[in-house]
């Protein structure tokens, strides 16, 4: 009753991966129950039958061992640890999120970094970016390429699927899908600072045509992503309103993630300072 009022988006699952892990997540629940739920029992019953004012009970002080408690303490969690090792093993594999998704459709390209505190999302196949808003077509796999320019989060549709970190000069990767049209809600899932709270997202699956109507609004939107505007965008900043730009520099993420990687490492030069100029040089170099 306590979780009544609760939106548990993990349990609705919208997409083939989402599918998996709620199948997974329930199984290790019902495995793990087995020696929970006789435990519970078990105490209960012995406090009720052992209580100091039932004096039929058989009160034995000086025992201390029985096999055939001890095969049964012993053999049935090893069972269940043996089943969910099998069980992880083969997850772990089969929902890797690196592992791109099996389809007769072509994929759709995202490339995904975390701004304090807010999204940017490149489609580097239709020259568009977005802030906070993403779109695909339903039953389409949907790679996704995520990178940081800021401190560390962590890439999250509940009802699609797994989460994944974005860290800054390093390239995660996630490959979703949707099996559904909607609209579904997108977080970060690892606290970045005072903005997180409003750092959330929209991705929305639809038809094949309404994602051809979305690119179009997104291209007549007439703002470019010029280095100008990412930097305005690298600004800490909460709750930003949805943002779509009609094009990008090309090999923006990659500009990204290799100028984050050098200044980590403590390298400045011209292909890696941030700044506008700078930065359309480097994306030409």
């Amino acid at each position: 009753m306590l979780l009544g009022g609760c939106n548990m988006e993990i349990l609705s699952p919208k997409g083939d991966i989402g599918a998996q892990e709620k199948t997974l997540l329930f199984t290790a629940t019902g495995l793990m129950l087995l020696v929970v739920i006789p435990v519970i029992i078990m105490v209960l019953t012995f406090a009720w039958k052992y209580r100091a004012s039932n004096t039929k009970a058989d009160y034995q002080p000086k025992w201390a061992h029985s096999t055939a408690i001890e095969v049964v303490v012993w053999t049935i969690p090893c069972v269940i640890v043996a089943i969910l090792a099998v069980i992880t093993w083969r997850s772990t594999h089969a929902l890797d999120p690196y592992k791109p998704l099996v389809s007769e459709h072509k994929p759709v390209t995202i490339e995904v970094v975390s701004l304090d505190w807010k999204w940017l999302f490149i489609y580097p196949e239709y020259d568009i970016a977005t802030v906070n808003e993403i779109a695909f077509p339903v039953d389409v796999p949907v790679n996704f390429r995520i990178t940081s320019a800021s401190v560390m989060n962590s890439f999250f549709i509940p009802q699609l699927g797994s989460q994944i970190y974005s860290m800054a000069g390093m390239e995660t990767k996630l490959h979703l899908n949707a099996r559904e049209p909607g609209t579904y809600a997108g977080i970060s899932a690892n606290y970045s600072g005072a903005g997180f709270s409003g750092m959330r997202f929209k991705a929305i699956a639809t038809s094949q045509e309404g994602f051809d109507n979305w690119v179009k609004q997104a291209k007549a939107s007439g703002t470019a992503l010029t280095p100008a505007v990412y930097q305005e965008l690298t600004k800490r900043s909460e709750h930003n309103p949805v943002a779509r730009y009609a094009s990008v520099p090309p090999s923006m993420f990659d500009y990204i993630l290799g100028s984050t990687m050098s200044k980590m490492a403590g390298v400045e030069d011209a292909t890696c300072t941030p700044t506008s100029n700078n930065l359309v040089a480097g994306l030409t170099q």
